[in-house]
């Protein structure tokens, strides 16, 4: 039997509003461990968060926002784990190679970890910066400014022949690869099926073999090209 939205109270105070948006956050996170971003609606979203559609848009102006604010959050919740596990994935005395691979292989380990963080990463460009306003999509993409600088800022930390436009480089670049793959690394069912064809399965990529190599493969050039002891150059 299914039940209607409880009736709305309009939040008396920013404490009381800020509990409800965080509620909204948490329901469409639970809702993405259960689905992908394509199947998460406004509608759904507002039945489980117990609010009429247009009450829930008093708090956010579109689904896209809604994920948005959920993908800055992941984010700079992973950047967190990142600079956690660093420090004991990467021996500093290793020579740079080493290190190198260290960085690489633990920005897949954390990311292949969180699915929802790296599926939100994929669809940013290409479903999440539609129907939103530019006042959300500038306040988005300031946030997205600072988290790539804070990759950047721990690959110099860990790998200091790096020049700081190097590290950039390595990061924006990097957070490029990690959305490309995650369509490739999680296939539709018809795909699914068609691999399983004779003469088809080499063509299914292990999508944490392949960020794996492309994050070394990203990182190495960036060191090549961008090395400390040169001067900065563009």
């Amino acid at each position: 039997m299914s039940t209607s939205p409880a009736p709305f109270q309009r939040a008396r105070s920013e404490e009381q509003r800020e509990i409800r948006r965080q509620a909204i956050l948490q329901t469409a996170a639970d809702m993405l461990t259960e689905m992908p971003v394509a199947e998460l609606s406004l509608n759904e979203l507002s039945r489980r968060v117990g609010l009429a559609k247009s009450n829930v848009l008093r708090y956010f102006e579109s689904r896209e926002a809604v994920l948005l604010e959920l993908l800055d959050t992941a984010w700079r919740a992973w950047l967190a784990r990142l600079a956690d596990e660093l420090p004991a994935a990467i021996a500093e005395d290793a020579d740079v190679t080493e290190r190198s691979a260290r960085l690489a292989a633990t920005i897949t380990e954390t990311v292949v970890a969180d699915p929802v963080l790296w599926e939100l990463i994929s669809v940013s460009a290409a479903v999440l910066e539609r129907n939103i306003s530019p006042e959300v999509a500038r306040r988005y993409k300031l946030t997205a400014i600072a988290n790539t600088q804070e990759l950047a800022r721990m690959t110099c930390v860990h790998l200091p022949e790096i020049a700081p436009d190097g590290a950039g480089h390595f990061a924006g670049s990097g957070l490029l690869a990690i959305g490309a793959i995650w369509p490739l690394a999680h296939p539709a069912e018809a795909m699914l099926r068609a691999y399983d064809t004779p003469g088809m399965s080499e063509m299914r990529i292990d999508g944490t073999a392949t960020l794996r190599e492309v994050l070394t493969t990203v990182l190495a050039g960036s060191l090549h090209r961008w090395p400390a002891d040169m001067p900065n150059h563009h």
